[in-house]
């Protein structure tokens, strides 16, 4: 009987620091068993439906109801959202993993979460992990830019900042929104339970700047052919703001915006694009919310200098 393949490595995060395409890039590799479903969320015990607002609470258990009816009926399901509580549907991911030396998933929550380190150490403890880390207020705008583009909220940047600054039982779109930013304080709880030498930090500024060079020292770091040149000519998750966001925002809340995207036929949505949405870089963070941010990450950023050793003074102007 062919044992059960489990994962060696996890993409852990920041959100919104290219996760997404270092996801698709890595499936692509030979050598590298992609989680069919990207972000799982196994190990991260805040990521459950109870611990939503209502609104996300019903879009997850609809995902999870998908994925086991899809499971069961359908082994090539095609899925690629959801969030596993079961360990049996978890381990299920890796039943398509053959040769393949790296296999791996990218939930990228697991760094922020306060249990997905010791639950990660404790399930391999000889797993990889991946981090790439962004300039912590661009990192925020991108993610308001993202919740914006999707139609879950319809409010300014700075709007979205004070509802980030308020305590919330739940978790929702504005939180852990400000939370994803502390880097400092992740790691040092992340290395309570996994041993440095089998951490590898790249800053998200460094991957644009050198695409090719991280994507070889991240192959060197998982043991594979690190020759191997992706696909770079698709691009994920790029966003697009629209231009009526509180419509957007309606449609989305009831359901209609997923299904008007995907009924548009292809040969007209270029010219709806143009008509619905507005260029990403007609949208720009206003200097008092930068500054404001710069200010709120500012002792954090000094404690992760001293974390990973590394000058981060270009993340605190």
């Amino acid at each position: 009987m062919k044992a059960q393949a489990i994962p060696n490595f996890f993409i852990a995060g920041a959100p919104k620091a290219g996760t997404t395409s270092l996801y698709h890039y890595l499936s692509q590799h030979p050598d590298i068993f992609m989680s069919p479903v990207k972000e799982p969320a196994y190990f991260s015990l805040e990521n459950r439906p109870e611990n939503y607002i209502p609104e996300i609470r019903d879009r997850i258990r609809k995902q999870m109801d998908a994925w086991q009816a899809r499971l069961r009926d359908d082994p090539d399901h095609g899925l690629t959202q959801g969030v596993f509580v079961c360990r049996e549907d978890y381990l299920a991911l890796f039943d398509g993993v053959r040769e393949e030396r790296a296999i791996g998933e990218a939930s990228i929550g697991y760094l922020w979460s306060q249990t997905a380190a010791k639950g990660i150490a404790e399930f391999n403890p000889e797993a990889k992990i991946v981090l790439v880390l962004r300039h912590p207020a661009e990192r925020a705008f991108s993610e308001y830019l993202h919740n914006l583009a999707s139609g879950n909220v319809s409010h300014c940047f700075s709007e979205h900042i004070v509802a980030g600054l308020k305590t919330e039982d739940k978790l929702s779109f504005t939180n852990p929104f400000l939370a994803f930013g502390f880097y400092g304080e992740q790691l040092e709880r992340l290395f309570d339970h996994i041993p440095p030498q089998q951490v590898r930090i790249w800053l998200y500024e460094e991957t644009l700047a050198d695409p090719a060079r991280f994507f070889r020292e991240l192959l060197t770091f998982l043991g594979v052919d690190a020759s191997f040149v992706p696909d770079r000519s698709r691009r994920h998750f790029e966003v697009s703001v629209p231009k009526a966001a509180g419509i957007t925002q309606m449609l989305q809340r009831r359901g209609i915006w997923p299904l008007l995207r995907a009924c548009t036929p292809a040969g007209i949505k270029p010219m709806v694009k143009k008509l619905v949405y507005k260029p990403r870089a007609s949208i720009a963070m206003r200097p008092e919310d930068r500054r404001f941010l710069i200010e709120y990450y500012r002792e954090d950023v000094r404690r992760l200098e001293r974390v990973i050793e590394r000058d981060l003074s270009a993340w605190m102007q």
